[in-house]
């Protein structure tokens, strides 16, 4: 080939590539699309086709790129230019005023204008450009230092490979702070694929965003569709600006995805106001948001303010309400769980709330229902903030027409017709019978689960499955389990089937706090399950252990070895543990020796965030293998705080403690 035709070449790529891009910000960003997916597919195979005959003209920043070719093996850790600072909340308008005064009071009562946006329920990330080519893309992570994503954030379509346009120039260095988020409607198509599938399903866009950024192949993060919007810049070399609103404005110029829905406000009164609007409509948006941010607009006067240790003074966050609604409970059903109690549901006439539609609230107990005295036909409040269960607050007992219905507590089991009881301690009524089949089923999924034996594979789809064809009837069958006899079941494919019995072989080899925990003996919690198996070291000599013996291990008190000891002398426990000691002939191995060193022996170490190469419980168990003592709270005895990814409020306690905040990968250098 001619350098003239390579010439007409490289035209015709880098023609092609501006094209597509400008596509990308029409489609993405702006929502206007000028042309049919299918002239764009044209447009993108054209150019895909001339990078593969001609590789010497691709490029990383080209569209083609966005999807990366292997999984990696892992992220590494990278500094943020300016450190990404999490925000006050405030939860009302009187603390918003409260803040409004702190901040005219440290300005010496100059004028304030407020920049008021929405507050993405996402996962927060750091985009860096130079010279207007984008090079990096980071999570938060501890606000220092975050995980290097670039690969996954490339998949986001929104996210210009170049920044700046015929009419503005790019500056030297950029770098640009944003909320990355998935649609509902995204979330919603995921889960019905995954409910399809038998596997768990996401909580909400929030849980399923950070997720996804934390897988690390990008062909699987592209399937996941997710999105990100711009809202302020860290670090700029070589443009400077007077106002957020500027900053904005800029930002959307250069090609960044800017949320339309903020406001310049005169006043505290205004920003409010805003607020309020936003409260009442916030259901309408296809993503989720959970309050508003408020930063004063002048950076000047920023830069006077400063900030804490961990929050700027200038901006503050207003987290929204709890949302309650009213709504009508159409039949008080009950649910029987995994240790038999029995727990009464309030099936609701469905109702909107917090973004989702509440069709069931949870009324604890018998004695709650007295204590609201609630009926069937009632009127009632209902309330769920974030991830909680809704639940019913009160009764509108004005609202009562004479037709409600008293609910009258069930004498025996509404699964298995037993005889309910009420032992002497507690509130619950409980179902006696070991083999009912609601215990059965969730007693499986406890056994199976991730910080028991850990069975991927066996969710509830898959659990009912083997229940109601008879297969398991207790968590002792799981490993007598055949391929042949799964074929048989709805949705289980050769692969599906194949997947479940190398999960289950696996399992065989798992540490003995794993399997005490699996049994579900009640109040024995992972704590306790370690050092039970640290202590007797055998299956079979916790079995035999007398209250005495069991009340010599300091995590273990009376309550807890009186279950212990209940549960091993029930004669359908023995048979099922019969089982277990036939199909795991390592059942007797004690859990993973502690390191010779016993480096951590004394240390209290708390974890949060999101962790790359550790689960919670397999750090947990690292921690104890290593002589220390994993704790879920931070307090001032708590000598390290190990800190993944999206740490919250945790982060926070631990620097106003002074508590060492170390990253994972100092853990890991820490231990090796």
């Amino acid at each position: 080939m001619t350098a003239k035709e390579m010439s007409e070449i490289n035209k015709e790529i880098k023609e092609l590539r501006a094209k597509i891009n400008r596509h990308d910000r029409l489609y993405y960003v702006l929502a206007k699309p000028e042309i049919s997916d299918r002239e764009y597919d044209k447009l993108y195979r054209r150019l895909k086709d001339l990078e593969d005959e001609y590789p010497q003209a691709q490029t990383p920043d080209s569209p083609t790129c966005r999807i990366g070719a292997e999984p990696i093996k892992a992220f590494t850790a990278v500094k943020h230019i300016t450190p990404m600072m999490s925000l006050d909340n405030t939860y009302s308008a009187d603390e918003l005023k409260a803040f409004d005064q702190r901040v005219r009071k440290n300005l010496d009562g100059e004028s304030v204008e407020y920049v008021v946006e929405l507050k993405f329920d996402g996962v927060s990330a750091s985009l860096l450009y130079e010279n207007g080519k984008w090079v990096r893309g980071a999570t938060r992570g501890d606000g220092e230092k975050g995980d290097d994503v670039t690969g996954n954030l490339r998949t986001i379509r929104s996210i210009p490979l170049e920044f700046g346009s015929d009419t503005l120039s790019a500056p030297e260095l950029l770098e640009v702070r944003g909320e990355v988020y998935m649609t509902k409607k995204t979330l919603e198509l995921i889960n019905k694929d995954k409910e399809r599938r038998g596997e768990e399903l996401f909580a909400n866009p929030r849980n399923a965003a950070a997720g996804s950024l934390k897988l690390l192949d990008s062909k699987v993060v592209a399937t996941r569709r997710l999105d990100i919007f711009i809202w302020g810049i860290g670090h700029c070399r070589g443009r400077e600006f007077g106002t957020h609103v500027e900053v904005l404005e800029y930002l959307k110029k250069g090609g960044l995805k800017v949320n339309p829905h903020y406001k310049l406000c005169k006043s505290i009164n205004e920003a409010i106001e805003y607020c309020n609007l936003w409260e009442a409509k916030k259901d309408n948006l296809d993503f989720e948001v959970d309050g508003m941010v408020l930063k004063v607009n002048d950076l000047a006067q920023r830069l006077r303010l400063g900030h804490t240790s961990k929050s700027p003074r200038w901006a503050i966050a207003y987290k929204f309400p709890a949302e309650k609604a009213l709504t009508e409970v159409l039949d008080i059903i009950i649910q029987v769980g995994r240790t038999g109690a029995v727990t009464p549901v309030a099936i609701l006439k469905p109702v909107h709330l917090s973004g989702t539609t509440v069709s069931r609230a949870t009324l604890h107990n018998f004695d709650e229902i007295k204590r609201l005295g609630v009926k069937i036909g009632d009127k009632v409040y209902v309330e769920k903030s974030g991830e909680i269960i809704p639940k019913v607050l009160s009764v509108a007992k004005e609202k009562r027409s004479g037709k409600e219905v008293d609910f009258i507590a069930p004498m025996k089991c509404p699964v298995c017709g037993a005889e309910l009881v009420r032992l002497a301690e507690e509130v619950a009524l409980r179902c006696p019978n070991m083999a009912c089949r609601a215990q059965i089923r969730e007693a499986i999924l406890h056994f199976a689960s991730k910080n028991a034996m850990d069975i991927e594979n066996m969710g509830e789809a898959v659990v009912d499955r083997l229940v109601d064809k008879g297969l398991v009837k207790d968590y002792g069958d799981i490993y007598s389990l055949r391929p042949a006899e799964i074929q048989g079941l709805d949705r289980m494919a050769d692969k599906s089937i194949s997947n479940l019995m190398d999960a289950i072989e696996k399992s065989r080899s798992n540490d003995l706090n794993r399997l005490i925990y699996g049994l579900g003996i009640r109040h024995v919690g992972e704590s306790s399950a370690w050092a039970l198996a640290e202590h007797f070291g055998a299956i079979g000599r916790l079995e035999e252990a007398s209250i005495d013996e069991l009340t010599a291990i300091r995590e273990i008190g009376p309550v807890v070895a009186g279950s212990i000891r209940a549960f091993f002398q029930s004669k359908e426990n023995v048979r099922v543990m019969d089982k277990l000691k036939r199909a795991l002939p390592n059942i007797s191995a004690s859990p993973g020796k502690r390191d010779g060193s016993n480096m951590l022996s004394g240390q209290t170490i708390v974890v949060t965030g999101v962790l790359k190469s550790y689960s919670r419980i397999g750090i947990e168990e690292l921690i104890r293998k290593l002589g220390g003592k994993p704790s879920s709270s931070v307090s001032a005895e708590t000598d390290y705080l190990v800190c993944g990814d999206n740490a919250g409020s945790k982060l926070d306690k631990a620097r106003a403690l002074r508590v060492k905040v170390i990253s994972e990968e100092d853990f890991r250098a820490m231990v090796s």
